[in-house]
C-alpha cells in the first residue's frame, strides 16, 4: 500500500544535525512532495543529500485553496504514489497547514507515517519546567489589543483552574508586543516562558514570573519564539 510520509524540517537555518538520517531515505521512497514552501523545501532536501535529484519529484505547494489541494492530493493517492508532506519548519500537522492533507489521507485509509524531527512546541515545553502532564497549544492569540488581553486572562484562569501549561505562538515581528501584553496582564507570580531560536546558535529558553519579565524584557523582534504560560499550583 502507498504511504504518506510526514517529513519534519529544521527549525533553524542549516541545522541539519537535528534531522535523523532515515528522513532522506523515506523521501527517496516518494515520487510526490507537498510542501508548505517549495523553494525552502528544495533547499532543505539538498542540504540533507546533495546527490538527491530534486526535479525527479512531482511538486505541489500547500496553499489556502484547500479544495484544490485536497483534489490534487487525493488523486496522487489514487495513483498509488508515495507522498512526502514537508512543513516550513518543524513537524507537519503541528501548527501547520499540512493537517488538512493528513486528514484526507486518514479518510482514504492509506498509511500515514510520522517521522522523528524537531518540534518547537514540544522542545519549548521540555525546557520550560512547566507542567508537561497537562498542557494545551492554543495557536495564535488575537491581534486586537483588547481581545488579546481578554484571551490572556482566560488562559491564565484556565491554567490556574486546571493546573495546565498554555502554549502559543506569535508572528515574529509582534513578539515584543506579546511579551509586553503578558507582563502587563498576568498576575506577577504567573510563570512565563519564552523560547527563542530553538536548535540555533542563539537559542534561549527562559522561565520567570511575570514580575521579573517586567523588569527586564529581552528584544524578541523578528526572532522565532514560542510562549508558555503557567499559573497552576
Amino acid at each position: 500500500m502507498n504511504t504518506v510520509y510526514l517529513v519534519p524540517c529544521v527549525l533553524a537555518d542549516n541545522v541539519t544535525e537535528t534531522i535523523p538520517i532515515y528522513i532522506i531515505q523515506a523521501v527517496k521512497k516518494c515520487t510526490v512532495i507537498f510542501a508548505e514552501n517549495e523553494r525552502t523545501a528544495r533547499r532543505f532536501l539538498k542540504l540533507l543529500d546533495k546527490d538527491i535529484i530534486i526535479d525527479d519529484f512531482e511538486w505541489f505547494t500547500i496553499h489556502k485553496a484547500e479544495e484544490e489541494q485536497i483534489r490534487s492530493f487525493t488523486q496522487k493517492i489514487k495513483e498509488q504514489k508515495n507522498i512526502a508532506i514537508i512543513s516550513e519548519a518543524g513537524c507537519p500537522g503541528i501548527a501547520d497547514p499540512g493537517q488538512i492533507l493528513i486528514a484526507a489521507a486518514q479518510k482514504m485509509d492509506v498509511i500515514v507515517k510520522p517521522l522523528v524531527g524537531p518540534s518547537a512546541l514540544l522542545m519549548a515545553l521540555m525546557a520550560s519546567g512547566m507542567n508537561g502532564q497537562q498542557f494545551e497549544f492554543v495557536g495564535y492569540l488575537p491581534i486586537d489589543n483588547l481581545e488579546k488581553i481578554k484571551r490572556i486572562k482566560e488562559l491564565e484562569a484556565s491554567s490556574k483552574k486546571n493546573n495546565s501549561t498554555k502554549i502559543f505562538i506569535e508572528t515574529p515581528y509582534r513578539n515584543d508586543q506579546m511579551l509586553e501584553s503578558l507582563t502587563k496582564t498576568c498576575d506577577p507570580k504567573t510563570l512565563i516562558c519564552v523560547a527563542t531560536n530553538l536548535t540555533g546558535v542563539n537559542e534561549v529558553v527562559k522561565t520567570m514570573p511575570a514580575a521579573k519579565w517586567k523588569i527586564k524584557k529581552p528584544l524578541l523582534h523578528k526572532q522565532p519564539a514560542t510562549f508558555l504560560l503557567y499559573a497552576g499550583v
